[in-house]
């Protein structure tokens, strides 16, 4: 590996409930040889969870992590976002000093605490929109973090089967609208967000 290329993106900025969950991937040579990397929104679940097996085991490195809900409402979920962002690129191992390090995150925004964290490394790091769908590493995150909140979600449901959180993974369905209508939220819930602000814990 000549050069050390790190992906990061997240998953579940959108939805009403749970966490925001971000990864981070280096695939090294193995890993680049990976068939089907994409923008984890144009997969289907079954080969999301295929790649994700993949990724996990050929990449060179590779890291997820999260913010609660509870830290999405105390910080918005932009911040959280990022704070996620953070915590994920963070439990790398450290790159080999003498490879050329960077970092592409897929957005148009960098996390403020990774400039001291890159500065100190000598990590360039770059915003580029639509990268999950055209950095390889950066399509790898974006499958690891989709597949781990997917899996949060489903124990969410296990413990509040009600919502139906199984199936629209917290997303703001007419199913969903409807059950927190009649029950109010769970603490899972981001009472922040206007949709569910209206209600008191359950």
């Amino acid at each position: 590996m000549d050069a050390w290329l790190c992906g990061i993106d997240e998953a579940g900025r959108g939805p009403l409930a749970g966490p925001v969950f971000a990864a981070a991937v280096v695939l090294g040579a193995n890993g680049r040889s990976i068939v089907g990397l994409d923008d984890s929104k144009k997969l289907s679940a079954t080969r999301r969870d295929a790649l994700a097996v993949l990724i996990k085991t050929q990449a060179h490195a590779w890291a997820i992590a999260s913010a609660t809900a509870v830290e999405v409402d105390q910080l918005n979920i932009l911040q959280a976002t990022m704070l996620a962002m953070f915590r994920a690129v963070e439990q790398l191992p450290e790159a080999n000093a003498s490879l050329t390090r960077q970092v592409v995150i897929d957005g148009t925004q960098i996390p403020r605490s990774l400039g001291p964290w890159a500065l100190l490394r000598n990590i360039t790091i770059i915003a580029q929109p639509r990268a999950d769908a055209d950095v390889q590493e950066v399509s790898a995150a974006s499958i690891l973090a989709k597949t781990a909140r997917d899996a949060y979600m489903l124990d969410v449901h296990a413990r509040f089967p009600h919502y139906g959180f199984a199936a629209h993974k917290g997303y703001g369905t007419a199913v969903h609208m409807k059950a927190l209508t009649e029950h109010g939220p769970c603490d899972e819930h981001r009472l922040s967000f206007a949709p569910v602000a209206q209600w008191k814990l359950i």
